[in-house]
């Protein structure tokens, strides 16, 4: 048995072509095939940069009693 991985183009018409190179005898093969959509770089790259944004809050008082009061103010 073999395992192979690899990433691959499907074309316009939906179709997947394969071509395998294997050290196989001739002869019946049994192919399992599990398609896994790839995801595209742009759609994990944000545009924005939070770095303005990121730190750290210094809070002095009890944030519980703060959290009750601004509830209250509802």
């Amino acid at each position: 048995m073999e395992v192979f991985q690899l990433t691959t183009i499907v074309d316009a018409s939906g179709n997947l072509h394969l071509d395998i190179p294997t050290q196989l005898a001739p002869g019946q093969v049994n192919i399992v095939v599990v398609l896994n959509p790839v995801a595209s770089d742009r759609t994990q790259k944000s545009d924005y940069d939070f770095s303005d944004v990121a730190g750290k809050l210094v809070w002095e008082r009890d944030a519980l009693a703060m959290q009750k009061v601004l509830r209250d103010e509802w």
